[in-house]
């Protein structure tokens, strides 16, 4: 068996480095919350990002029932959308940690035949990804009869015709143009290297996933986070 980490690809510690021992890379929702007047996604501490609200008290609030007066504690919504979106992060964080088996690299196939050992990383990022953008879109969406985004959807079925066709149906813009906007333009060539490269993987070119992909798509994944964020609140907030 092959001890290699995945420190051996890296050229300088990136943000899950710093993370304490204790903490997975779901933390990436720890902060975050749903606003309570927006419905956009905010941080715990500060004003809104998108509303500008205040942060929502956190004392326990006083309820009359039955002419009694009970305290109540305060409770927020979590701004992960669904618990898979913690599950993803947690596969792709157990991916990246495990010692690769000889068996990972297909012994008696040749290198230009077979995907790299953590190739499966690209492929989990990805459709992690692509969860996020059918979320933004129904949130952005959420005034207008479900059945009809529903069917939308089934019609624009590719992130990429999502990020681009159909948003600008919706939105009359594109995602890439939104990211720009929201001053995240560096992300836009990173997605669209990673969906190429997933895409050339999908058509029987393995190789098309190498090591340099597998760390950027570890390195980006904070910046990335931030970046959906913002165009989620550009889009499905409603101050």
């Amino acid at each position: 068996m092959s001890t290699s980490q995945p420190t051996s690809l890296q050229k300088s510690p990136m943000w899950c480095d710093e993370l304490p021992k204790d903490k997975s890379w779901s933390t990436l929702w720890c902060g975050y919350i749903i606003c309570g007047h927006c419905q956009g996604i905010r941080r715990l501490e500060g004003p809104c990002s998108a509303c500008g609200k205040s942060s929502p008290r956190s004392e326990p609030q006083p309820l009359h029932v039955d002419g009694k007066e009970i305290l109540v504690l305060s409770a927020s919504m979590g701004a992960e959308g669904r618990y898979e979106d913690w599950v993803y992060l947690n596969m792709i964080e157990r991916e990246w940690k495990r010692p690769v088996l000889d068996s990972d690299r297909f012994p008696g196939f040749s290198s230009n035949d077979v995907p790299l050992p953590r190739a499966s990383i690209v492929l989990l990022f990805w459709s992690y990804f692509e969860t996020r953008i059918e979320r933004l879109l129904r949130a952005g969406l959420r005034e207008v009869p479900e059945r009809l985004v529903d069917d939308a959807l089934r019609r624009y079925s590719s992130t990429g015709a999502r990020m681009n066709d159909f948003y600008r149906v919706a939105f009359g813009s594109t995602y890439k143009a939104d990211l720009e906007e929201t001053g995240h333009s560096q992300i836009w060539p990173h997605l669209a290297k990673i969906q190429e490269r997933r895409n050339s993987f999908a058509h029987g070119q393995p190789q098309a996933i190498d090591d340099g992909l597998v760390l950027s798509v570890v390195e980006v994944m904070k910046g990335e986070h931030e970046a959906w964020i913002a165009v989620f609140n550009k889009r499905a907030a409603r101050p």
